[in-house]
């Protein structure tokens, strides 16, 4: 007999807010993320983008000891902040940092796309500048892709396995899915499942230009991350981590905990078109989302929210629109399709916990976050975008949905139903 999944704790550390909270509040507000760097990067080698959605360091200022900063890689730092964050929520973890998990049925599903690479190249800037004896000890746990899941599993003795999702930016929302399957399988009760990401450094800011994905309006960074508008030329770089604390329907009922909504289920495909560009008519995207909803006994006219996947690349947003579109069919006008990545910018493997944090609380709110920076929608998009302000949903249980597509051809789609 399998459990059903409700979301019990929230956590995130993003370009808009030190926590969830704050983070919705300033997505509601329709803030923008993104901004001019305060360094020489676009000068000294010559990158022609010089902006990005960065997490201000006094976000997670004292939020960790002094010796599990130095020994984290900002990935593993932004991992361990929202995850605490999110256990509290869940009334899983006290103010000292003791809790009741059973550790033997506690579990961790975390995701990242790229893993430790501040630590990775400081390292090798070390070894060439300094030699081999000035390498810190710690440089390879700290790259790891899976040091953030494990600075994770090892704060909450996780014994039920703890697991990394690798699959770029579909990661974290394939590390949702997978923690579904242990709750529901039985295998475990808790999960704390998301992703994290800290890779805005020259290396990578200087790669995404060269295949031309970013925006390249440095003029007006503010403005650059602009879904479905008939004027957007790329996506904007953003870090930081989204935590969801994941239980059984039973185990949080027994516990008295409050419950955000239920994860009815999940998608995965893959496109296997090609190694970065979408499959172009959406085809196994829309699988993806079929695949979700049926998992979760849903129909498409159940739906009343989508959280897009919407990087604002010039050929990536047609095809989720078309599979969104076909999906929805007779009941496009009444879902609402929002493109937070406009505001927060993309996260990469953290992205999708991001926004399916935002899709949680849409439902728990009623309020379906907005969409900025479109000026005019592309003619190749028919669906009801929120622009501007957030839109209120209507009363009555209600289903969405966060689609994460990542280069690869990884789909993977959560749905969500209200508790």
């Amino acid at each position: 007999m399998s459990s059903t999944v409700v979301v019990t704790g929230l956590g995130a550390v993003t370009p808009l807010g030190a926590t969830a909270a704050e983070t919705w509040q300033a997505a509601l507000a329709g803030t923008p993320g993104a901004h001019t760097l305060d360094n020489d990067w676009a000068e000294k080698y010559e990158i022609p983008v010089d902006f990005a959605a960065t997490v201000p360091a006094e976000f997670t200022a004292d939020k960790l000891k002094k010796v599990e900063a130095k020994r984290l890689d900002p990935s593993s730092r932004f991992a361990l902040v929202s995850a605490r964050e999110a256990l509290a929520d869940a009334g899983l973890r006290s103010e000292d940092g003791t809790s009741d998990l059973d550790p033997e049925r506690t579990s961790v599903s975390w995701a990242t796309g790229i893993g430790g690479v501040w630590t990775l190249l400081d390292a090798w800037d070390t070894l060439r500048e300094e030699g081999s004896r000035r390498v810190m000890p710690l440089t390879v746990p700290m790259l790891m892709p899976n040091g953030p899941a494990a600075a994770i599993g090892m704060d909450i003795a996780a014994r039920a396995g703890v697991q990394t999702v690798v699959s770029a930016c579909a990661s974290s929302t394939e590390s949702l899915g997978q923690a579904y399957e242990m709750i529901s399988s039985g295998r475990a009760d808790v999960v704390v499942a998301g992703g994290s990401e800290s890779a805005i450094h020259p290396i990578t800011l200087a790669a995404f230009s060269s295949m031309r994905a970013l925006s390249r309006r440095t003029d007006s960074p503010e403005t650059a991350s602009r879904p479905y508008d008939v004027d957007r030329d790329g996506f904007v770089m953003g870090e930081g981590s989204g935590a969801v604390v994941l239980e059984s329907e039973e185990h949080a009922r027994a516990r008295g905990a409050r419950v955000y909504a239920q994860l009815a289920g999940w998608g995965l495909s893959n496109d296997s078109h090609h190694i970065t560009a979408n499959e172009p008519e959406g085809v196994h995207a829309l699988r993806a989302m079929r695949l979700a909803l049926q998992q979760g006994g849903l129909e498409p006219g159940d739906l009343a929210h989508v959280n897009a996947h919407a990087t604002s690349t010039p050929v990536g947003d047609i095809p989720e629109s078309i599979a969104i579109n076909q999906l929805l069919g007779g009941h496009v006008d009444s879902a609402l399709v929002s493109g937070t990545k406009s505001m927060t910018g993309h996260l990469l493997g953290g992205a999708g916990a991001v926004e399916a944090i935002f899709t949680i609380l849409a439902l728990h709110n009623r309020l379906a976050p907005p969409t900025i920076n479109i000026s005019e929608v592309d003619p190749k998009v028919n669906l009801n975008i929120v622009r501007d302000t957030p839109a209120e949903l209507p009363a009555g249980d209600l289903a969405a949905l966060s689609n994460s597509f990542g280069f690869g051809g990884h789909n993977a789609v959560v749905a969500f139903k209200t508790a």
